[in-house]
């Protein structure tokens, strides 16, 4: 069996890392099997899986490849290749960062690496300002703390395209994960120049283009507002809180429990923004610190969550298309307000992130173009600007995942940028006295009550992924409605739809301006189903919601 030989190769092989060599020795069939089905895969997104022992696994084995076949890639593509790392607070990313370096440098790649634990989008930045040919990410983003992962960024600073990830995945491929894949110490080759650690100038080059990021325009806020800051154990606590300091902002209470570096996350199991259990404990600090706002941004500071104090006094947490459209409306009006608005303004969204965005943007004369799920996407259409000499046309990007981004100085989404821009909207309102949630309501009664939300499935192991692809093959047959509404028409992306590349998504559009997408996640064993409603208000819109989820719920049994 193949599955096996694999397995007691590995066992012969495995030297280098003493927890891969231990995990092996304990495995029974079934975690054989798990481990080893097949190697893990290879797409847009890098790498992403659990850490531990196989090739279904994240260990240095695996990023070794990986970066073997990254390295094969670049020196077939530029003739002197370079290469920016960044790395976050999660078990091993700094292992798999300087093992990613070490086999760089072995192919004559020139090695960039951030000296210390950095936000994602400093890689993004790191490659731009630096000319890099690529770079790489040790990161798992908001997963929980037993995986890891290695995102890929282009010379343009975007996460790889599609058919930069099949050449990548066509040369690791080629390779023996133990026979064909070169290695060089660490430490000599910072001694010999062939690693070198990216300048603090970088940083603060990074950090300065976020305030370039302000709307003001001089305008006077209240800068004295109580904000309770939670890194969630992650990279956003040096450069969030630097950030906001340097644009006058002194009332910060960091969330103790979860402020240095984790990658356990002990208080937060699920470190994702997004899940109102993350947020749980930043909650309390705001309700002991008689907080104006809280923050929270994840493990590699790519998401931000936020809430805010609604007229009983409770926190209130908003969704991520809740706050994108409070942030596209504020710096739209200021825009428009002092005159600052570019020549052919630009809205990029994804096409699960609520359509209201879209009525925002026309409202203040933007184009909106609606991309893939995935904030690569969005990165994608910055870079076509960009090569229309038209960077600037790029107003505001964002995703209702947690993703926001303003400008055009990275290509992915930024949690330092957004979770700026957010201290700066509610200052903004506050000095005016209006809260965000007062803010919220208006745009309601301007454009209609509109309630989105994702909900994810969990398939884990071979059975899993099957049981997936089973699911998604029968939501393609004869489905007549969801929760009573009927289905009025079917978009199938798989093919490719409307100029954008092929994509395992469905998009049921519903009556009643209301829809539901289904997609496999690319980066987690997960199904997620995002239902969107328009109803004549909060209520309505949540018991027609809940029907449609029910009635999902019922082709994943």
């Amino acid at each position: 069996m193949v599955i096996k030989k694999e397995y007691e190769r590995w066992l012969t092989n495995v030297t280098a890392d003493s927890d891969v060599a231990c995990e092996l020795k304990t495995m029974d069939d079934v975690k054989v099997e798990d481990a080893f089905y097949r190697n893990l895969a290879f797409g847009t997104g890098g790498l992403r899986g659990v850490i531990g022992a196989g090739t279904n696994r994240m260990n240095i084995y695996t990023v070794a490849k990986a970066s073997q076949g990254l390295a094969d890639y670049l020196n077939k593509n530029f003739s002197d290749p370079s290469i920016a790392i960044g790395y976050d607070s999660r078990i091993k990313s700094d292992v798999f960062a300087k093992v990613a370096a070490d086999v760089f440098a072995a192919n004559g790649v020139k090695v960039n690496i951030w000296p210390v634990l950095m936000p994602v989008s400093t890689v993004s930045f790191a490659v731009r300002y630096l000319h890099a040919s690529a770079g790489v990410m040790i990161t798992a983003s908001h997963n929980p703390s037993k995986y890891n992962g290695y995102k890929v960024y282009g010379e343009d600073g975007c996460q790889i395209t599609t058919e930069a990830a099949n050449e990548i995945l066509a040369e690791i491929e080629k390779l023996d994960i133990f026979a064909d894949v070169k290695h060089s110490d660490f430490e000599s080759c910072i001694a010999n120049g062939n690693i070198q650690y990216i300048p603090d100038e970088v940083y603060t080059a990074f950090v300065n283009e976020i305030k370039n990021q302000s709307v003001l325009f001089g305008e006077e806020v209240n800068k004295d507002v109580a904000i309770v800051y939670s890194p969630l154990n992650g990279t956003g606590l040096k450069p969030v809180t630097r950030t906001l300091k340097e644009m006058g902002y002194t009332n910060i209470t960091v969330v103790a429990e979860q402020e240095q570096p984790d990658g356990n996350f002990p208080t937060c199991p699920y470190p994702n923004p997004e899940i109102k259990e993350a947020m749980g404990l930043g909650i309390e600090y705001a309700k002991k610190c008689n907080a104006d706002l809280l923050l929270a941004t994840d493990p590699d500071c790519d998401r931000v969550g936020i809430a805010v104090k609604n007229k009983t006094g409770e926190y209130e947490l908003l969704t991520g298309n809740q706050t994108g459209m409070l942030l596209l409306d504020y710096i739209c009006s200021q825009r428009q307000r002092h005159g600052k608005m570019p020549v052919d303004p630009v809205m990029v969204k994804t096409i699960v992130t609520m359509d209201m965005g879209e009525q925002i943007a026309s409202h203040y004369g933007l184009r909106t173009i609606n991309v893939l799920t995935g904030f690569k996407f969005i990165g994608e259409q910055i870079g076509k600007l960009e090569q229309q000499g038209k960077a600037e046309s790029h107003v505001f990007g964002f995703e209702e995942s947690y993703g926001y981004l303003t400008g055009s100085y990275v290509r992915d989404k930024d949690g330092v940028d957004g979770a700026y821009m957010i201290c700066e909207m509610f200052s903004y309102y506050a000095a005016r006295g209006i809260s965000l949630l007062e803010k919220l309501e208006e745009l309601y009664k301007t454009y209609g009550y509109c309630l989105n939300s994702l909900h994810s499935y969990e398939f884990d192991g071979s059975a899993g992924f099957a049981k997936m692809q089973r699911i998604m093959q029968s939501l393609r047959g004869d489905v007549r409605e969801f929760g009573g509404k009927k289905v009025v028409k079917l978009l199938d992306y798989a093919p490719g739809l409307d100029g954008l590349p092929k994509s395992d998504v469905l998009k049921f559009l519903l009556e009643d301006n209301c829809s539901i997408v289904v997609r496999p996640s690319g980066t987690e064993p997960k199904l997620k189903v995002y239902v969107s409603v328009s109803a004549e208000d909060r209520k309505a819109a949540e018991t027609v919601e809940n029907k449609i989820t029910e009635s999902a719920e019922k082709w994943f049994d």
